[in-house]
């Protein structure tokens, strides 16, 4: 490699996107720690990967990202392991609602029952948590003028973006990823450290509770994916960026305008003040 390997988080990286996002990081050879609660598998598959990429070195770490305790300790871990750098977090982990919504039950006659909040959970206070352990790591880095010292990618989705009634609460953790990363952004650029998103339309991996549900849609190539993170990776001076993954195309998705100019000038203020 023409520059030193990077030491590099990726958070459900043993599956999925998380896999796709890990073996690319190792082909470049660079120091991959995945962090998933697959125990059964996940240490076969740093191994499988790092056969594959002996350039690379490529570790497992069980966790449950929904678990702070759990998040902290491996991100911990893994610092001191990788000689006290941490370069890139991926907070990918992701699971889905399997099946129909637990949010509304319309056909509910006894008591209410409460919705499922796994969800919710992995996908959005897991990233949270990732992404508060990431700013620690990345900020004892030594700083220099105008180099980055460190990205952070958030796996989002398209259903982020858009209305997704088949699972709201789904949508719910993705929207707010979104939401998560472009407030976010601002807060750290101060530190020299980027913060992105992806948001993948359709992708066959082992999220859907059913495969044949693919055969129905219009598949995106986890390629194009790849070429999202490249991107971001890429380019430091880009951050709060929401990259929609279609087909073979990376399209940055601007937030809303500001209604109105006194809208603007108060999210503004807030800021400028120091507090909300």
């Amino acid at each position: 490699m023409s520059t030193p390997p990077k030491s590099i988080v990726v958070t459900g990286g043993a599956s999925g996107i998380g896999l796709a996002i890990t073996r690319h990081f190792a082909s470049e050879g660079h120091r991959v720690a995945i962090l998933d609660l697959n125990a059964a598998s996940g240490p076969g598959v740093a191994a499988s990967v790092a056969r594959e990429f002996p350039q690379s070195a490529v570790s497992f770490h069980q966790c449950n990202v929904s678990s702070w305790d759990e998040q902290a300790a491996a991100f911990g871990r893994v610092f001191r392991e990788h000689g006290g750098r941490l370069d890139v977090v991926v907070a990918n982990a992701g699971v889905s609602e399997q099946g129909a919504t637990t949010l509304v039950r319309l056909d509910e006659k006894e008591e209410p029952s409460p919705p499922k909040m796994t969800t919710v959970e992995v996908n959005l206070v897991g990233a949270i948590y990732s992404v508060n352990l990431a700013v620690h790591y990345m900020n004892k880095k030594p700083k220099t003028e105008g180099a980055s010292r460190g990205s952070i990618i958030c796996t989002a989705s398209n259903a982020g973006l858009y209305p997704f009634p088949i699972a709201p609460l789904y949508a719910t953790s993705k929207f707010g990823v979104v939401g998560l990363v472009r407030s976010t952004a601002t807060v750290i650029e101060k530190a020299n450290i980027q913060i992105n998103a992806l948001a993948p339309a359709v992708l066959d991996t082992n999220i859907a509770p059913d495969k044949d549900l693919f055969k129905h849609m219009v598949v995106t190539p986890m390629e194009t994916l790849i070429r999202g993170v490249d991107q971001f990776i890429a380019d430091p001076s880009v951050s709060g960026a929401v990259a929609e993954i279609h087909g073979d195309k990376v399209t940055i998705r601007p937030p809303h305008e500001y209604v109105d100019e006194e809208s603007r000038q108060n999210i503004e203020t807030f800021w400028r003040l120091g507090y909300a």
